[in-house]
């Protein structure tokens, strides 16, 4: 397929077009180069369309994923040559994702929004800035490289507050502590809104209305499909009510309902 018409049928969206055909110009660059390249962080939506835009170009697999830390949200497509492991090219001094660690007086407490906001009042483009991780006391932004630079001379406050920058390792990020609670439960079937209701805890009909009203997302797009089969894996996020994951599909209970497990983050 056509480059310009694979984009075409896989988004309407002009951002995610122009994300998607990055995403295929660095992966046509590491095959006819046989280089290393990667593209700008991608949205948990971009993500998956790229994935499914490899695997319709015959490249299903072919994209390693990193935002710098396991359970990243946004996360850069890496291309590797075959001589070249991820493992390897991560511990590279130069590899394409990097952390900076923006410590602050403890009991200011800037916000997520006023360390995004600051960081766009620079002129960063959103896409150069990955996860923004705020602690207690210090807050790591995970950046591409090329920006690093520029960050740890100009970055100095997020809203009111004053900030002191200094490089982090990826290894040494510290990490939220997230919230899950896992959700164990029988469906009639793995349709989208029986999932949601058992996921929210809301009636079927509920979470019908929410589908149809373009509120729940199925691994980060828009569905409004209420009968659509769901399975282990996806993710489930409904406007107002959160996000989960189904974790499990399990057998048949006594009552020939399907046996499920969720973990919604909290």
């Amino acid at each position: 397929m056509e480059k310009g018409q694979l984009l075409r049928a896989l988004t309407e969206n002009g951002d995610e077009r122009l994300a998607l055909s990055r995403v295929l110009d660095q992966w046509a660059r590491c095959r006819s180069r046989n280089i290393p390249a990667v593209t700008r962080f991608l949205t948990p939506q971009e993500q998956a369309l790229a994935e499914e835009a490899l695997r319709r170009m015959g490249a299903e697999g072919e994209a390693v994923l990193d935002g710098g830390y396991e359970d990243a949200e946004r996360r850069c497509a890496l291309f590797l040559p075959d001589y070249l492991s991820f493992e390897a090219f991560r511990e590279d001094e130069e590899y394409p994702v990097c952390a900076v660690r923006c410590s602050f007086r403890a009991g200011e407490r800037p916000t997520h929004r006023d360390f995004l906001g600051s960081l766009m009042g620079l002129g960063i483009r959103r896409e150069m800035v990955g996860d923004i991780l705020p602690g207690q006391d210090a807050c790591d932004i995970l950046l591409l490289r090329e920006i690093a630079p520029f960050v740890l001379q100009n970055y100095t406050s997020a809203g009111r507050v004053s900030l002191k920058t200094a490089p982090v390792p990826l290894s040494h990020l510290h990490l939220p502590e997230k919230r899950r609670t896992e959700i164990r439960d029988t469906v009639a079937t793995l349709r989208l809104d029986s999932v949601v209701s058992s996921a929210f805890g809301i009636s079927r009909s509920r979470a019908a209305d929410l589908i149809r009203a373009g509120k729940v997302e199925v691994n980060w797009r828009v569905c409004e499909k209420v009968d659509r089969l769901c399975a282990q894996g996806d993710t489930f996020s409904a406007r107002g009510f959160g996000k989960c994951r189904l974790r499990e599909v399990g057998g048949l209970s006594k009552k020939g309902r399907v046996t499920i497990c969720l973990e919604r983050y909290q």
